[in-house]
Order: structure tokens, then sequence, then C-alpha cells
């Protein structure tokens, strides 16, 4: 036998040897189980608002043990905001994205092809037609909808918070205190509920009013509760 012919050969045995003795390790292997998800791995949630302080102070102060918030208050305006949403998410791969944003002054069609263009790119929507506080007032008042316009809601908001302790200011900070948080998250002395609850309960009561073909004209509504019932999944 030639010297290569009898390397081939030593090749060809050393190959079978490993083949057989991984059969033979497969046929004596234990079945695994695959494991349950990690607990380090949780829910991530891209929250894009368009206001730098109110939003973004407020949906920060949730504390959840299986999710994680990224809030950004990016200052723009409906569809640039939703546009910014779409480029964050390619960047970050977040498992849920939201876009939070008012009717404000914005033009009906702006404020509808903002909502549009969220939900055919598979975000959800927290707007407020007027504005964001809204939100925040349906905690302490049964408002059951109809026009109220957004200058009035720092005076009808501090009219209740002020008596317990706590002041929002709409026109410098414009932040959700720790003390506000926490009144809002707080029972109501009188129904024993949860004000957050509460606030829930009443925005889906005042949003099934309207036929939501234009939201831009469906005043006063609010679909942050959309977005803080999902939220409240991770407590």
């Amino acid at each position: 036998m030639t010297g290569n012919k009898k390397k081939e050969k030593q090749k060809k045995e050393a190959h079978l040897d490993r083949l057989n003795a991984a059969r033979a390790k497969r046929s004596s292997a234990p079945i695994l189980i695959r494991s349950s998800p990690s607990i380090d791995e949780k829910e991530t949630f891209l929250i894009v608002c368009k206001g730098k302080n109110t939003e973004p102070s407020y949906f920060k102060k949730f504390r959840l043990t299986s999710a994680k918030i990224t809030t950004i208050g990016n200052g723009y305006n409906t569809i640039s905001l939703v546009e910014d949403a779409i480029a964050l998410q390619m960047k970050g791969n977040y498992d849920q994205v939201w876009c939070v944003f008012d009717m404000d002054s914005n033009s009906p069609n702006n404020f509808n092809s903002a909502i549009s263009l969220a939900t055919s790119n598979n975000f959800g929507v927290a707007y407020s037609n007027q504005a964001f506080e809204y939100w925040l007032i349906l905690h302490f008042e049964d408002h059951q909808g109809g026009r109220m316009d957004r200058s009035e809601y720092d005076a009808k908001l501090n009219r209740y918070i002020n008596q317990l302790g706590a002041t929002y200011d709409g026109d410098a900070s414009k932040t959700v205190s720790d003390k506000l948080f926490c009144l809002l998250n707080g029972r109501d002395p009188v129904t024993h509920t949860k004000r957050v609850n509460l606030a829930i309960s009443r925005a889906k009561r005042n949003y099934a009013l309207f036929n939501h073909s234009s939201p831009a004209l469906k005043e006063s509504s609010t679909t942050v509760y959309s977005l803080v019932e999902e939220i409240l999944k991770f407590v």
C-alpha cells in the first residue's frame, strides 16, 4: 500500500470513529426541556411624545416589574412625531411603540393623518383632543364629553389637586410631580376606587360616544387610557 493510500485509509477510519462516537453520545444523552425565558427578558416600550415635559415625566414614574419604558419627548408635531417613532423603532426594535400627541391647534388633516400613519406601522396611539391634561382631569372629575377648551385645563386640574397638596404648573415646568403622580394612582375617597381606574373607565365611556371617522373632531376625548392599561399589565 502506498503512503498516500495509507493516509487516506487512516483519515476514513478516524472519520468513522468520530461519527460512531457522536451517535453513541446522542443515544445516551438525556432529553432536554427548553428553559423558560429569563426573568431578565422584559417587555420593552418606546413611548414617543410631543410634549417634552408633561408626558415623559408622567410615563417615567411608572415602576414596572417585567417591562422597561423608554420615553422620548421630541417636541415634534403629529406626523413628524410618528416619522421619528418609525426611525427609532428601526434602531431599537422595541416590543411596543406608542405615539402620544395632542390635537391642540393642529389641522384636522394633520391630526387624523398622524393617527393613520401610526396605526399602519402597528404603533399604539395615545392621543388627546384637545390636550394630555384632559387625561389627568379625568382622574378627579367625571367629565362626560363635550367641549372643554385646553385653556381651562390647568385651572380645573389645580382646583382638585391644590387642596390635596399638589400643584400643576402648565405654564412653566409642565411636569407631573411625584406628589401629583401619587394622587393620580391613589384612591378616590368617595368610591374607594383607584383614581387611575376611574380615569380609564371615564375615558373609555367618552371614547365610545364618537364614531371615530375623524378623531380631530371628537372633543373631548383621549385614548391615553389604552396605553396606561397596557403599562399596568406589567406593574
